[in-house]
């Protein structure tokens, strides 16, 4: 095995680390369009120097997993569903698909008659109410609305599970602003959350003004991907939901540094009871799409999200944690130079991605939207 990654390996120069800065891309010229020859031989060597670093992860990971989760938890975790939110509204919206309809949950806090809507939406595995925190900082100002995006949470699952992916997420956050009302709104996405926001605000006559985006672009980088692929779907089960929440505080570690309080709250309601065992909230073929991925399609919708990116013009804000694996310090800046709405400001300490319910990164939020 070692000899075959060494006689594949490539020198690869390691990114820098730089200090949180704010950067307007007013000041940027437009980047030029690549070349599709240029894009081929670039997909190409990332490539084989992706498939050598994963790879590699992969056989240390094998021998020594990073850091064993604890024997205990440092507060008592009862074996019961986690508390509801007693600010917290939860309704429902219709939604269609081609093999038929299915209702989105979403969980909102503030005055349900503002005018002025915050659209927060989570990631790949998560649920609305990872936005607790920021929502309840939030609703003085806003109405905040947190959807469990189609397969998670509270949300229906898919009959056909080739169906979940961006084109279905958009079409029911527009059922959301119809059945809503919603003609302006302003917009939090992390991760997937961030992709459906990039795709609903390049749309003409788009109700986003302002938006965040959350540790994501048009550009993921390929270790991500594999490290994405190497738990999402997998049969977890767990005996007890203290094992289980040990278990999503691991895979979240790069999220940042929580107290145990804050970890509970934060990924307790990822986890049901199923019989006397405990599973988590998602269903495990959301990731059927995603592994049939391959690097023509992957490339395709690199191009496609470019461009939709490129039309946005509403105002963003670009937020990068420093030990990022799923979006570049270069992509960010390329970003910032292709549109002139854009600015961008990276945390330090933090990986994919900034979780929000630090004060820091809040009052970052509170900012930005004021």
């Amino acid at each position: 095995m070692l000899k075959r990654l060494l006689q594949r390996l490539f020198k690869r120069n390691p990114q820098s680390s730089f200090e949180i800065k704010l950067d307007s891309s007013a000041e940027l010229l437009q980047a030029p369009t690549s070349e599709v020859e240029d894009k081929v031989k670039s997909e190409v060597t990332s490539e084989v120097t992706s498939e050598v670093t994963t790879e590699v992860t992969t056989e240390v990971a094998a021998l020594a997993p990073l850091s064993a989760p604890a024997n205990d938890y440092p507060i008592s975790v009862e074996d019961v569903p986690s508390a509801e939110d007693s600010e917290c509204r939860t309704n429902y919206v219709q939604c269609v698909s081609s093999s038929g309809m299915h209702k989105m949950a979403y969980h909102e806090w503030g005055d349900p008659n503002n005018q002025r809507v915050l659209i927060c939406v989570h990631g790949l595995t998560r649920r609305g109410s990872d936005f607790t925190v920021l929502a309840k900082a939030m609703s003085d100002r806003y109405r905040v609305i947190c959807p469990d995006i189609v397969g998670r949470g509270d949300s229906d699952w898919l009959k056909n599970p080739m169906l979940y992916g961006i084109p279905q997420y958009v079409t029911d956050m527009n059922a959301l602003f119809a059945q809503l009302g919603l003609r302006e709104v302003d917009w939090f996405g992390t991760s997937m959350g961030g992709l459906i926001g990039t795709f609903i605000a390049s749309q003409k006559n788009s109700p986003i003004k302002k938006m965040i985006l959350n540790d994501v672009g048009p550009r993921i980088e390929p270790t991500a991907l594999k490290r994405l692929g190497d738990y999402v779907g997998k049969p977890l089960r767990f005996k007890s939901k203290k094992e289980g929440l040990i278990y999503l505080n691991r895979i979240c570690e790069p999220f940042g540094t929580f107290t145990p309080e804050q970890w509970k709250d934060y990924n307790g309601p990822h986890l049901k009871k199923d019989g006397d065992q405990w599973v988590v909230h998602y269903d495990p073929d959301i990731v059927k799409p995603f592994a049939a991925v391959n690097k023509m399609t992957a490339m395709m919708g690199e191009m496609m999200t470019w461009k939709a990116y490129d039309a946005i013009t509403a105002e963003m804000l670009i937020v990068r944690g420093s030990e990022s694996d799923l979006i570049s310090a270069a992509t960010v800046s390329e970003m910032c130079r292709r549109n002139p709405r854009a600015k961008s400001i990276e945390i330090l300490g933090v990986g994919h991605a900034p979780a929000f319910i630090t004060p820091e990164q809040v009052s970052l939020a509170r900012e930005f939207y004021s």
